[in-house]
């Protein structure tokens, strides 16, 4: 098994960086008022972890696999949230990485407007915004 890296690979954090240069993200907070003025709220934890800390009322629960599919506006297996390209989507993970990556996918798909919570539901806890369970 080869452990050097092939021409062109990227390591996660260079992924990471890449895409959450095309991301304008959002404090805890500034994503509560968002949601609060429409925006869609999709929280991607495992309920494993929604079980364990609790989930954000009002939030869209989706899990990480099944996200472009459900918010793709060309996907026959939409939500219907997933109304056009201009919805504003955000993504909610448990410490603020997948969730980035997950908007940046998003984003491929058409959704300019889909961005992600800076430190995730972990931070959004710790900043006193609503949380329902744990």
């Amino acid at each position: 098994m080869s452990t050097e890296r092939p021409p062109g690979a990227r390591t996660i954090d260079e992924v990471l960086a890449e895409a959450r240069a095309r991301l304008d993200r959002l404090e805890p907070a500034e994503a509560a008022a968002r949601a609060a003025e429409g925006a869609i709220l999709v929280d991607t934890r495992p309920a494993f972890q929604r079980e364990a800390d609790g989930e954000v009322p009002g939030a869209l629960l989706v899990e990480r696999n099944h996200l472009e599919w459900r918010f793709d506006p060309a996907s026959d297996a939409r939500l219907p949230e997933a109304s056009g390209y201009d919805v504003e989507v955000i993504v909610l993970c448990n410490e603020g990485y997948s969730s980035s990556l997950a908007a940046d996918s998003l984003r491929a798909l058409g959704l300019h407007r889909a961005t992600d919570v800076v430190g995730g539901y972990q931070a959004w806890r710790a900043a006193g915004l609503p949380t329902t369970g744990a």
